[in-house]
């Protein structure tokens, strides 16, 4: 009986082997996939109880990439370790070895997109504790789409190289292709670009008031290629991101304290005692507001038809509706005082001498 299975095997007349070697090739398949299966259960158990133990969320992102294979990959991979046991036409061999590279490929460009994922999300969940959920997430994903682009241009390559095609000349004419779309789209790509440059530099950010040109307004959101701010009458101001970084930005969100500087008048028949009460009035009535630090009040200049003060103070808060509301405290608060000391307020008045 032995004898007789040892003449089956070494039997070399179908299809130019023995059978001895699709007996090994067919066990040699088997016992792969298994292997294979085996050795897949075993990672993922092992990285799922480093995970539960240590709470690193990236390895669940590793078991999910490892799930990513599945049969059809050790189908073919098992195929061709085997037939490496076998005298198969070379067409065969290259049919499955392409198959496999095509296939890894794919397997690659999915735990790419897997990764790059992962990243824009945790980017975007550090951004928004950092600035307390205005944070605007469309910056990060256009850069994840990019890398996924990228990543899909870089595996074609190589899998094309690894096909054994000459990708020379598809190079070439990808680099000229893009230069001829570049040209083609001069403007959309120098706005996303400055949509870059916005997102890494920060010269605002989504809540802050912002003065631009003779345009102001609060920043309500910063996109690819344009940035939206609501200004004080009410409307929605939409501006090219190429504009922004070329212009010069006024960013009163990010002022710690307001210098705030005006000037009064009062008549010239005003006697120098009541002249010299003013700072001291003033001064008064500025020390009353927690927020406000005097900086100075000085009888300034001789002005045409009035004796001039200027003052000078700081407030502690950027909010524009608090200055104002200050503002105008300050004044009601000035006018009392100078009509209690009967000081008055200058206004535009000439008058003519007459000769007889």
């Amino acid at each position: 009986m032995i004898n007789l299975f040892n003449q089956i095997l070494s039997y070399n007349n179908f299809l130019g082997n023995p059978i001895k070697s699709y007996f090994i090739a067919l066990v040699s398949f088997f016992l792969i996939i298994i292997c294979l299966r085996v050795f897949k259960k075993l990672l993922i158990k092992k990285i799922i109880k480093i995970a539960d133990r240590k709470q690193i969320d990236f390895l669940n992102l590793l078991v999910k990439i490892i799930n990513f294979i599945n049969l059809p990959f050790y189908i073919l991979f098992s195929l061709y370790i085997s037939f490496q046991f076998l005298n198969l036409p070379i067409i065969t061999n290259k049919f499955i070895l392409y198959s496999l590279i095509i296939l890894t490929a794919y397997y690659f460009i999915k735990a790419g997109q897997e990764i790059i994922d992962y990243g824009a999300e945790k980017v975007i969940k550090i951004q928004k504790r950092k600035e307390e959920g205005e944070f605007d997430p469309s910056i990060v994903y256009l850069f994840s789409k990019a890398l996924k682009v990228l990543l899909w241009i870089l595996v074609i390559i190589t899998t094309l190289q690894a096909l054994g095609y000459n990708i020379t000349a598809l190079v070439a004419g990808l680099g000229i292709g893009g230069v001829a779309i570049a040209f083609a789209l001069q403007g959309i790509l120098s706005d996303i670009f400055a949509s870059f440059s916005i997102y890494f530099d920060r010269p605002f950010q989504i809540g802050d008031y912002i003065v631009v040109g003779d345009d102001s307004g609060t920043v309500k959101n910063i996109g690819i290629k344009s940035t939206r701010m609501l200004t004080l009458k009410g409307e929605e101001l939409i501006i090219s991101n190429k504009q922004l970084t070329e212009a010069r930005i006024h960013n009163y969100k990010k002022m710690k304290k307001r210098r705030n500087t005006f000037t009064l008048g009062v008549v010239y028949n005003t006697p120098t005692e009541k002249l010299r009460k003013i700072p001291l009035i003033i001064k008064g009535v500025i020390e009353k507001f927690e927020l406000v630090e005097l900086d100075r009040v000085h009888f300034e200049k001789f002005g045409e038809f009035s004796l001039n003060f200027e003052i000078v103070y700081y407030l502690n808060s950027a909010d524009y509706k608090q200055h104002m509301d200050i503002q105008e405290e300050i004044n009601l608060q000035i006018k009392e005082g100078f009509e209690k000391e009967n000081i008055e307020f200058a206004y535009p008045t000439q008058k003519i001498f007459l000769n007889k």
